[in-house]
């Protein structure tokens, strides 16, 4: 057998899945939203069974819930869920960053750097548009790095629970962009001289940051 197999296409329900999933994340679709399984059908062009399934996907991870007589509605998140969101992912972030420092190899630092270096410069040419996706892919990267093998699934699972409005990035914020990647070459230094202690309070420290200037938005 010669090459890669095919990967099987993607299923309705899987698409269906995957557009609620992204839009609900980036809060195209605020909290509180109600949906309607024939509106999304017919906007999607699918049936009616493959958004239930999705729906009930949705559900299981906690992004929607079903109240009678109201169907599913986006779940709305307050100041206390917003808290939680980011100590979690303080937790995970930084563990992930200090086992990362212990095992990171030059190949994979290199990767790293280069996408710090790509942040900066579309920041020097005000793209900031495009630094929350790319800062998002540093994060999870050095995860990855750190727990191949759980730490990873985890921190995808707890950065999907909570949809970030693309009107409150703080990479939008000019004083908060210089801040940020601060903090990134702050935990690079920390990798690259192997000091998880330094990686990891460094993490914590720039996702606690984070938390708290979205708190004040």
């Amino acid at each position: 057998m010669s090459g890669t197999e095919p990967r099987p296409p993607m299923s309705k329900a899987d698409y269906v899945y995957s557009v609620l999933l992204d839009e609900i994340r980036s809060a195209r679709i605020p909290g509180g939203t109600a949906l309607r399984a024939g509106h999304v059908a017919r906007r999607l062009g699918v049936s009616v069974t493959p958004v239930r399934e999705a729906l009930r996907r949705l559900e299981k991870d906690r992004l929607i819930s079903y109240e009678a007589h109201h169907g599913a509605t986006v779940v709305d998140l307050g100041e206390e869920a917003l808290a939680e969101y980011y100590g979690l992912r303080a937790v995970v972030e930084g563990l992930g960053a200090r086992l990362a420092a212990a095992r990171i190899t030059p190949e994979e630092l290199a990767e790293l750097r280069e996408l710090h270096a790509a942040m900066a410069a579309d920041a020097a040419a005000g793209r900031n548009d495009r630094l929350g996706e790319q800062s998002r892919r540093f994060h999870l990267r050095i995860v990855d790095i750190g727990g191949p093998a759980f730490l990873g699934a985890h921190a995808r699972a707890v950065r999907n629970s909570l949809p970030v409005p693309a009107e409150a990035s703080l990479w939008l914020d000019d004083a908060q962009v210089k801040v940020q990647l601060d903090a990134h070459e702050g935990i690079l230094a920390a990798l690259e001289s192997g000091a998880g202690d330094a990686a990891e309070r460094i993490m914590i420290d720039h996702v606690r940051q984070a938390g708290e200037f979205r708190a004040h938005r």
